[in-house]
């Protein structure tokens, strides 16, 4: 007989313990409740009180430290955040992958977009209804550069026209826009990479415009257009090849 045993048939109270029930507490050296609640409440436990709502989640503000993220609004994505104490955050997540840095008025000499985010893969330009004082070209300089590095391959729809500038001093990157009442030009500029610093750098892109001598027409243009410089693209400047502008907008977006 085993100690086990003789406990577990000692009376009517212990006999629904099992010898091998009473062998699980062999050993014990202190009270096992005490054991319990030492363990609950020490720093190596998470306890089940830090969260209060469906949906919380358990985050470290530090080494050994946790404390409770609250659940975001519906729709958002969990997102690394150093700034905040758990080093996340929830935010709306970016639509198309394409984010809206910028809306800009067009208006006089010359309109500068200016300390650009280098936090994106790309850039794309919208420009809308763009109307300079006299029937003029859209012009562009990236970082304020005015030296002789920028080339322009263009083709234009007016009699097949064809533009290859060597060695400009700015990209000339749109069809003409008109001076008249109306002014419904439209281009898009596509812009890769622009935050490296060890390539060259190129926009491309197409443009449509009313046709200066009969508005009721339309002249487009394509383009592909390099400039000679490694540094990453912060800002750029666009501008008439004559005359100032009167009206258009330009819609600068990042693209993931």
């Amino acid at each position: 007989m085993t100690k086990a045993r003789d406990l577990a048939n000692a009376s009517t109270a212990l006999s629904a313990v099992s010898a091998t029930e009473l062998a699980f507490v062999d050993g014990v050296t202190s009270a096992i409740q005490t054991q319990i609640d030492a363990k609950i409440g020490s720093a190596s436990a998470i306890n089940p009180t830090i969260v209060d709502a469906k949906g919380d989640l358990i985050a470290a503000t530090a080494a050994d430290t946790v404390a409770r993220l609250a659940v975001g609004t519906n729709g958002t994505v969990l997102t690394a955040a150093s700034g905040q104490a758990t080093g996340l955050e929830w935010a709306t997540p970016s639509s198309g992958g394409m984010t809206l840095i910028s809306t800009t008025t067009l208006t006089g000499a010359s309109v500068t977009l200016s300390s650009i985010p280098q936090t994106y893969n790309d850039l794309r330009l919208y420009i809308k209804n763009y109307k300079p004082a006299s029937v003029a070209g859209l012009i562009c300089r990236v970082n304020g550069l005015t030296s002789a590095i920028y080339r322009t391959n263009q083709e234009y729809s007016e009699a097949g026209a064809d533009d290859r500038q060597a060695n400009g001093t700015s990209w000339e990157i749109a069809a003409r826009g008109q001076n008249t009442s109306t002014s419904e030009f439209l281009a898009d500029y596509w812009i890769p990479d622009y935050t490296n610093s060890t390539t060259w750098k190129y926009v491309s892109g197409r443009s449509i415009a009313n046709n200066p001598t009969t508005v009721t027409n339309y002249n487009f243009a394509t383009f592909w257009s390099p400039i000679r410089q490694t540094a990453a693209i912060s800002s750029l400047t666009f501008f008439p090849n004559s005359g100032n502008f009167t009206s258009g907008t330009i819609l600068l977006y990042g693209v993931k």
